[in-house]
């Protein structure tokens, strides 16, 4: 069952690409998805949103970290790239380039994800904070246009103030 994210947020989407239900699309861990226009062959790329409360002072690092076990849960041949603190440290945010080898539908792909975790920390007191973890997948050959969307993409993120 899809998630729901803990606080409200806003974000626009890249043209083409649209919003597809989470568990039909087999990403029950994440509260949003949206699929790339074009398969390559056969494969989807998508980027998901997911987020959670974190009372505790695990770095964004510690917590990309987590999310590398759960990636090699599932995947093969799993290789990080590239690693950066980012932000700044009232807006932080970590990213990292993974590379795996995956089974989708009965056939190996090598696929690329990159992820980006984002700290929302509550300014009237700092042990209140969300983290929230957008994820570009797609296949070596859908890379380069994904992931200039998923810049666009990350952009337009931000908290719903309404």
């Amino acid at each position: 069952m899809a998630t729901n994210l803990p606080i409200p947020i806003e974000f626009s989407l890249p043209a083409g690409w649209r919003p597809a239900p989470p568990d039909e699309v087999g990403a029950p861990q994440a509260a949003f998805v949206a699929l790339h226009p074009r398969p390559d062959d056969g494969f989807t790329a998508n980027i998901t949103i997911s987020g959670e409360f974190r009372p505790d002072a695990a770095s964004l690092e510690a917590i990309a970290d987590d999310a590398l076990e759960r990636v090699r849960a599932f995947a093969t041949n799993v290789e990080v790239s590239k690693r950066k603190a980012l932000g700044t440290e009232s807006s932080p945010g970590f990213a990292q380039s993974v590379s795996m080898t995956v089974d989708v539908k009965g056939r190996t792909r090598d696929l690329v994800q990159r992820q980006l975790f984002m700290a929302y920390v509550d300014a009237e007191d700092s042990r209140k904070r969300v983290v929230l973890q957008l994820t570009l997948t797609a296949t070596p050959g859908q890379l380069d246009e994904a992931t200039t969307d998923f810049h666009a993409f990350i952009a337009t993120v931000q908290p719903d103030r309404s």
